[in-house]
């Protein structure tokens, strides 16, 4: 078999493209409800990040409402090759799969959706996004927790017969766009992180455990990936609960053969690897109110994976085009997050 390109990018209200139904885009000059900014430009950005990235598999967190609104999109004659593509609806930011089929590499059908509303091979998940409890301060008060998106689950399928799955999350956010008092702003903060940690930990005890573990779905290779919104350690508002979403998800050191990689991290060198130093990893960079509107880089989206042989590698938060110069300046309007790839080695499963 051969490698497969494998791209996760958080497309930025991506929805605010469309309108009608059957749909159909925007006037060119209409601006976006959320970004501002020009429809047809981003749609013409959009489109130039994703021909210039050429990935076989797309994950696209912030996607748009419904199927047939993706596959309008990548039905462009401006795409490169065919697509088939499916968004699991979950309101305005849903998380979409667009899979590439004019190049060899998939079946008849290239996946299999597992609607998480209904599919039989989705049940445990559902059961673990849906609204649940949790004491995520230690307080001895179970708090209420849902999950605000819905995670898309499905199974990817090679021409060879092969098939590995894909799960990608869209986690709480931790941004705060309101004018806040200075204490309710840290209360407000606090509490987006408690989020966090209860949505990674839920789908960690009550999902990814029995997946890794189960005898029916431990050797099916998985992809766990999206905008976790959270990155490695803790920040000011993660120490006040001693825990840190993205770590929660990745899994237990004293359950080290369930733990999932993380394609990332995978690249650093040892000694980056040795001192946990990930200064040089972000994927997403905004104007923090607290430190007077100066940038900060945060790396937020991740690639997770099972641990079966060495399947993933080459990963990549991709900066820039093809003919150097930053995302932003070739493709301005596409989006505030970098895409992130790797590469699927499919003879290793």
């Amino acid at each position: 078999m051969a490698e497969i390109k494998f791209a996760l990018w958080n497309a930025e209200w991506f929805n605010e493209l469309f309108t009608g139904n059957p749909p159909e885009f925007k006037s060119y000059y209409e601006k976006g409800y959320m970004t501002k900014e020009i429809i047809g430009h981003r749609i013409r950005d959009l489109t130039g990040v994703i021909n210039d990235i050429d990935s076989d598999i797309w994950v696209l967190v912030e996607g748009p409402n419904q199927s047939s609104e993706l596959q309008l999109f990548f039905d462009q004659a401006d795409i490169k090759g065919n697509w088939q593509c499916v968004v699991q609806p979950t309101g305005a930011q849903s998380v979409g799969l667009a899979v590439r089929t004019d190049k060899g590499l998939f079946a008849d059908p290239p996946f299999d959706w597992f609607d998480i509303s209904s599919a039989a091979e989705a049940e445990t998940l559902k059961k673990a996004t849906n609204e649940f409890t949790m004491d995520t301060d230690g307080d001895g008060i179970e708090e209420v927790h849902k999950f605000e998106r819905k995670p898309l689950y499905a199974s990817i399928n090679l021409s060879d017969g092969k098939k590995f799955r894909i799960i990608g999350l869209h986690l709480k956010s931790k941004g705060i766009f309101d004018a806040l008092e200075w204490s309710k702003w840290w209360a407000k903060a606090d509490g987006n992180r408690k989020k966090i940690v209860a949505q990674c930990h839920q789908l960690r005890t009550n999902f990814l455990n029995d997946y890794l573990s189960n005898d029916n779905t431990k050797n099916i290779p998985l992809i766990v990936c999206g905008d976790i919104n959270d990155g490695p350690g803790f920040d000011a508002s993660e120490m006040k609960i001693n825990a840190s979403g993205i770590e929660r998800l990745m899994g237990s050191i004293w359950q080290p053969e369930l733990c999932l990689g993380n394609a990332i991290f995978d690249t650093l060198d040892d000694k980056k690897k040795n001192d946990l130093d990930f200064s040089s990893l972000y994927t997403v960079s905004f104007a923090d109110p607290i430190f007077n509107y100066s940038y900060i880089n945060s790396w937020i989206d991740h690639i997770l994976y099972s641990r079966i042989n060495h399947w993933v590698s080459g990963a990549k938060i991709n900066f820039n085009t093809n003919s150097g110069n930053p995302i932003y300046k070739d493709f301005p309007t596409a989006s505030d997050h970098k895409p992130v790839t790797c590469t699927i080695h499919t003879d290793a499963f």
